[in-house]
């Protein structure tokens, strides 16, 4: 049956409320989220009820049961949350050494512990789930398995790197990272090896090697693990698990210590984590948690919102809270983020919460739409320029954008209007390895171009750049899907873009001129970092607040970005926005671009999720946002915690694992793949195709100064031979053919496999 919306007229401990409005309405609630600092201990348990609005305060006195807090952004959970700890400590129903206060990052951790300290409830640990995890495996290891903890690794990308060579296979540093997010993945969803490709599959992730290779880095990384006698961060969790699992007594003695949990962040709560705190509670239901899905923007990470949607479902009995008052942001930046969830649709966007402002009124957001990116940037940095000199502080201005590659483009733009910058969650551009490897490159060919038979046949310097970077990886079309090779292109096509505009500025220039710029700009990016305007992307912004926020490259491609397709993509994409548009106080500032460099095409368009809230831009064509009203929900038995979607939601085609072209079994092998069959199962080559193919291998290496590989491998020369495509399309599907080299070999390739003649090789032939 429904749960009834109940007046808040008593206490937990059944005592009367005495709740003056003064308290907590018209500025009597401090601004949660703006300040941590009380001005001394409260004097009593009552005292640290002071200043809660009625369903903070309705959050803090719910010291029994299962408890779900639906905490809006700029609500004040980590106040309401804080002071329910600090309430039940002070007024002596929990003890501060029994409680477990759970959040995801160790400044967040550090932050509850500080709150927690100014109310009087020093003793309460607050730790994320791997420090926790790691204290109690530390404790219980010599008793449960014997001797001492295996060394715990900080980064394991050399353990994949590792893994790779016992493999045989062949990662650049984006694969490395991209290959090492999948292990990462696996192992919080609880997946193992052998099931990776069937789970990635069903999840719909865009692997970024074919996932029977990354099934078997993936083993091979345990083995290579388990050999050296270490573990990583993920094993934390995995390892206490199995400990709290199989010993009994362990899990008995852990549940001594901590009666009473409370999960922040519970949206962000992977598979793994759930188990853990599941586990630590055994049959107990002492449990508070506190999330919003509206938040959830990391399920690429294996982070899921169904924990807390479902709760009701698993705890009937629960209360359910929600906190809608925002104190951080104005009625007007408050209205644009309704609106957007108003559009939403899926599980999520169901279960969304519509904020009430409890601010003054501000001034409306400023949509502003440019020509072109570098002018975009140059108005962003103006603006803050103007809005500095009127005495607004540089450390409460944030820019934020979708994409890191994204940055380079305002870090010059601010630092030409002297305007100091701090750059949070990235590298600096010219500090990324991909583009300190695109800069010497480009040094080299200024200095020896001469004998680059890459720059035979371009004169003009944007085609320079480009064949120069093409050998960095550097494609006309971007790659597919996610993740660091996407990122490296996106910084790779920023210098191709630059070049662009360089060229268009100085005629005349060549690469020598431009490496000098290159070096200027480098120089000129060395800002101060304190006290500076924050650069950062939407995920890095996440938990954080500023008096001024521009949102830029709010177009299409950007936002939503390109490789979401699927609907579950497009909406993660949508609460992206919403998480930057509540990170603003007082001013926001969107905006987007028609084209990407002067003088081109003005094709782009502004985000589809900014129709029907921009001025100008039409009616929405969705549903309307639903009062998603504050106040507290009664365990009646039954639950509004389950349910799902309605109708299917489109996934893009999975991958699956490769297979024999001839016998169907499955490869694991790089050189079989390639082949697209066992190394034994019978070939159907033709020879005189695969000879003319080594004979022109041969010249192109001699042309370039290059071993031969790295025209193509044996292996992808036969597998061209046994397939002997007959346009770009077939070509392009075979391993090894990679777009680059499609786009330098391509046409001479599929020569030859018509029997054409070709340059060079006929003469020599």
């Amino acid at each position: 049956m429904p749960v009834a919306l109940v007046r808040l007229s008593v206490r937990a401990c059944g005592q009367p409320t005495h709740l003056s409005p003064a308290t907590w309405q018209h500025g009597g609630v401090t601004a949660a989220t703006h300040s941590t600092l009380f001005p001394q201990v409260p004097d009593s348990a009552d005292a640290v009820l002071d200043g809660l609005d009625p369903e903070q305060r309705e959050v803090a006195t719910a010291l029994r049961g299962p408890v779900c807090v639906l905490a809006g952004a700029g609500t004040g959970k980590t106040r309401a949350i804080t002071h329910r700890i600090a309430y039940g400590v002070r007024s002596g129903v929990l003890q501060p050494s029994s409680v477990l206060a759970v959040t995801f990052t160790n400044r967040a951790a550090g932050e509850m512990r500080g709150r927690l300290r100014q109310l009087g409830a020093a003793g309460v640990q607050a730790r994320t789930f791997h420090s926790a995890a790691l204290r109690q495996l530390q404790y219980f290891w010599p008793k449960a398995i014997g001797g001492s903890l295996p060394r715990l690794v900080d980064r394991k990308i050399q353990l994949v790197a590792d893994a790779a060579a016992a493999c045989r296979i062949r990662l650049d540093r984006g694969e490395l990272r991209d290959v090492t997010a999948e292990i990462e993945w696996s192992k919080v969803t609880q997946t193992v090896p052998a099931d990776y490709a069937l789970a990635a599959a069903k999840a719909g992730r865009e692997a970024p090697r074919d996932p029977a290779e990354i099934a078997q880095l993936y083993s091979a990384y345990e083995d290579l693990k388990r050999g050296r006698g270490v573990i990583d961060f993920e094993d934390v969790l995995l390892l206490t698990v199995a400990v709290l699992q199989d010993r009994h007594d362990v899990a008995e003695q852990v549940r001594a210590q901590y009666q009473h949990f409370v999960v922040d962040e519970y949206q962000d709560v992977s598979p793994l984590q759930q188990r853990l705190l599941e586990l630590w509670l055994g049959d107990r239901d002492d449990l508070c948690v506190v999330g919003d899905a509206s938040q959830t923007i990391y399920s690429f990470t294996g982070a899921t919102p169904d924990h807390l949607l479902d709760f009701r479902t698993r705890h009937p009995g629960a209360t359910v809270v929600k906190l809608v008052r925002d104190y951080r942001s104005t009625p007007q930046v408050v209205h644009l983020a309704n609106g957007l969830l108003a559009q939403a649709r899926g599980r999520a966007a169901d279960h969304r919460l519509e904020l009430v402002s409890q601010r003054p009124a501000g001034p409306e957001p400023v949509y502003t739409e440019y020509t072109d990116e570098p002018a975009e940037a140059e108005g962003a940095a103006r603006r803050i320029r103007e809005l500095i000199d009127a005495g607004v502080p540089a450390a409460e201005i944030a820019v934020l954008f979708r994409t890191n590659s994204q940055s380079e483009t305002y870090e010059q733009a601010l630092a030409d209007a002297g305007v100091p910058y701090q750059l949070r969650g990235a590298e600096r551009f010219f500090d990324r390895p991909e583009v300190r490897k695109a800069h010497s490159s480009l040094r080299a060919a200024a200095r020896f171009g001469g004998n680059d038979s890459l720059l035979d046949d371009v004169v003009d310097l944007p085609s320079q750049v480009r064949a120069v970077l093409s050998g960095e990886g550097w494609t006309p079309q971007p790659p597919a899907g996610s993740g660091a090779v996407r990122e490296s292109w996106e910084s790779l096509a920023a210098l191709v873009g630059l070049a662009q505009d360089f060229a268009t500025a100085r005629p005349g220039a060549g690469l020598g001129d431009l490496v000098a710029e290159l070096d200027e700009r480098m120089n000129a990016q060395h800002a101060p970092t304190v006290q500076g305007v924050t650069l950062a992307s939407l995920h890095s912004a996440k938990g954080l607040e500023w008096d001024v926020v521009f949102l830029v490259g709010v177009a299409e491609g950007m936002m939503p970005i390109t490789y979401a397709k699927t609907e579950e993509q497009i909406e993660e994409e949508r609460r992206l926005l919403y998480v930057g548009v509540t990170r603003a106080r007082e001013r926001l500032q969107v905006s987007w671009a028609l084209a990407r460099s002067p003088g081109g095409r003005p094709s782009r368009r502004p985000s589809r999720f900014l129709r029907g809230l921009r001025p100008g831009s039409g009616s929405t064509g969705g549903r309307t946002a639903v009062g998603g009203s504050g106040g507290v929900e009664r365990g009646v038995g039954g639950g509004h915690g389950g349910g799902g979607t309605s109708g299917a939601v489109p996934r893009r085609t999975p991958r699956t694992p490769a297979r024999c072209r001839v016998c169907g079994r499955t490869l694991t092998d790089a050189g079989e793949m390639k082949l697209m069959r066992c190394e034994d199962c019978p070939s159907d080559m033709d020879e005189g195709v695969y000879a003319r193919l080594r004979e022109w291998r041969e010249i192109q290496a001699g042309l370039s100064g290059q071993p031969a590989f790295c025209v193509f491998t044996d292996k992808t020369l036969m597998a061209i031979a046994e397939s002997v495509p007959e346009d770009e399309r077939e070509l392009a599907r075979i391993p090894g053919v990679v777009a680059r080299k499609l786009h330098r070999f391509g046409a001479d390739v599929l020569a030859i496999c018509a029997g054409q003649s070709v340059e060079g090789l006929d003469e020599d032939g």
